[in-house]
C-alpha cells in the first residue's frame, strides 16, 4: 500500500475491487501477517514463476487427495477396470442355439431394505421383517427362481442370467423413524448385505454359468439429507456396495458388472433394449383406482421422449421403488423383499407380498415367460376345496 499510495491505488494495481482488497487486508491482520518490504509487481517474471510453481504444488496436492469416483474405484477399492462402461458379454446379445432354446432369464433384485425392521403387531400381523428374515428370503429367492426356470427348461439350457440390482438395497436410516428403528447402523448393514449378495451371485454363477449385473442406486442408500442430482451415485451406499461386489468377483470372468455413473443403466438382451432405473424420479403420488401406475407410466413416457432425442431409445423400462409388482411388455416394476410395512399399512396401500420379478427374453420373441418369485418361507393357507372345482348348482 505504501508503494502505491494507499489501499485504493493498491487495489487498482492488483485489478481487485477496493472492498475485496480491504477484506483481504483485514483477514491478513487478523491472522497476524505482516507486510513485506513491498508488493511484488504481478508482471515481474520471477513473481510469475513463483506463482506458477505454487499453483502446481497445490494442484498436485489436490489430485493426490481428491476422492472422486475414479480414486475410490482404483485407489481404495482397487478395481482395475471401470465397470461404468462394461461391455455386454456375447452370451447376452448373440443368439444361443435354435429358436427352441428358452432364452436369457432376468431376475430383478431391488428394494431389499436390508436392516429395516417391520413389526407384525403394528400391521395386523400380515408381515414381519428383520435381518434374519431377510437372509431367509434371499435364500428363497435363489431357490424359487431356479425352480421356476427349471420348469421352463428342465435341462437348464440357459446361456446365463441377468440380475439387475435396482437400488434401495439398504434401509439407510434416512428418516428419524428408520434411524431409530433399523436393526443395525448403515455400515455393518452394508457389510452384512455384501456377504449375502456375494454368496447369492456365486450360487447363480455356479447354476447358470454366466451372470450379468447392471446396477443403479436408489434413494434410501444415500448419505445426504436429500437425493443429489449431481454425483448421486457417489453419495450412495448402494454404489459402494456394487463396487465392493465388482472387486470381489474381479477374477471371476463368469460375472460382468455394469455400474454407470448416472441414474440409469442401458443394456440389451439379444435385440431387446432395457433401461434400468430405480424409479424415484418417475413421479410421485397416485391416481385413484390405478394407484402408482399413473405416475410410473407418465415417467416412462418422459424418459422415452428424452432418450429418443439422444438416440438411446429402449423397448422396456424396468424399475423398483414402488414395491408393487407390475409386469408388462413396455414396463416392469419390481416388488420388494420386505413386503408390507408400517408406512404402506397406515396409508391404506394395497397388500403386496414380498416378491421379485422374473422373466425370460427370447432371441426372436422378446419377453416371453414372466412370473413373480414369492419369497415367503411360511406355508400357504390350505383350502378345503379340491385343486379344481365347479360350484354346485343351487337347488331349484
Amino acid at each position: 500500500m505504501a508503494r502505491h499510495g494507499g489501499q485504493e491505488k493498491a487495489a487498482k494495481s492488483l485489478r481487485l475491487p477496493r472492498t475485496t482488497f480491504e477484506s483481504r487486508v483485514r483477514v491478513a491482520q487478523r491472522l497476524g501477517m505482516k507486510p513485506s518490504q513491498g508488493v511484488e509487481d504481478p508482471q515481474n517474471a520471477a513473481h510469475l514463476r513463483a506463482r506458477v510453481k505454487r499453483l502446481e504444488t497445490e494442484l498436485k496436492a489436490a489430485n493426490d487427495t481428491a476422492l472422486d469416483h475414479e480414486a475410490i474405484k482404483r485407489k481404495i477399492i482397487g478395481l482395475r477396470d471401470g465397470a461404468e462402461n462394461a461391455e455386454i458379454p456375447n452370451w447376452v446379445i448373440r443368439p444361443h442355439g435354435p429358436d427352441s432354446a428358452p432364452g436369457v432369464p432376468t431376475l430383478f433384485v431391488s428394494d431389499l431394505h436390508w436392516g429395516e425392521v417391520v413389526h407384525p403387531t403394528q400391521i395386523g400381523g400380515v408381515n414381519s421383517y428383520n435381518l434374519e428374515i431377510a437372509h431367509q428370503r434371499m435364500d428363497a429367492l435363489a431357490e424359487t427362481a431356479v425352480h421356476l426356470l427349471r420348469i421352463i427348461s428342465p435341462k437348464m439350457d440357459y446361456s446365463g442370467i441377468v440380475i439387475p440390482l435396482g437400488g434401495d438395497m439398504v434401509s439407510g436410516g434416512i428418516h428419524p423413524e428408520l434411524a431409530e428403528s433399523d436393526e443395525k447402523h448403515i455400515m455393518p448393514t452394508v457389510l452384512d448385505l455384501f456377504g449375502k449378495l456375494a454368496s447369492f451371485l456365486k450360487f447363480m454363477a455356479d447354476t447358470f454359468g454366466n451372470v450379468m449385473v447392471p446396477c443403479v442406486t436408489g434413494n434410501h442408500g444415500r448419505n445426504t439429507l436429500k437425493i443429489y442430482a449431481k454425483d448421486r451415485h457417489h453419495t450412495s451406499f448402494d454404489w459402494l456396495l456394487y463396487c465392493f461386489l465388482a472387486k470381489h468377483f474381479e477374477a471371476d470372468k463368469r460375472l460382468t458388472f455394469h455400474i454407470p455413473d448416472g441414474p440409469d443403466a442401458y443394456y440389451r438382451v439379444y435385440n431387446h433394449r432395457y433401461l434400468l432405473t430405480h424409479g424415484d424420479k418417475l413421479g410421485s403420488g397416485g391416481d385413484g383406482m390405478i394407484g402408482a401406475l399413473g405416475p410410473i407410466i407418465r415417467g416412462d413416457h418422459k424418459k422415452r421422449s428424452r432418450n429418443a432425442q439422444i438416440d438411446m431409445a429402449y423397448d422396456t423400462l424396468i424399475c423398483g421403488h414402488w414395491h408393487q409388482l407390475i409386469q408388462l411388455q413396455r414396463l416392469i416394476v419390481n416388488g420388494s423383499l420386505k413386503g408390507m410395512d408400517e408406512y404402506a399399512y397406515s396409508n391404506n396401500f394395497p397388500f403386496e407380498r414380498p416378491r421379485q420379478a422374473l422373466w425370460i427374453t427370447h432371441q426372436r420373441h422378446g419377453i416371453t415367460f414372466s412370473s413373480p418369485v414369492n419369497v415367503e418361507r411360511k406355508r400357504e393357507k390350505e383350502f378345503k376345496t379340491a385343486w379344481a372345482s365347479v360350484p354346485a348348482k343351487e337347488a331349484a
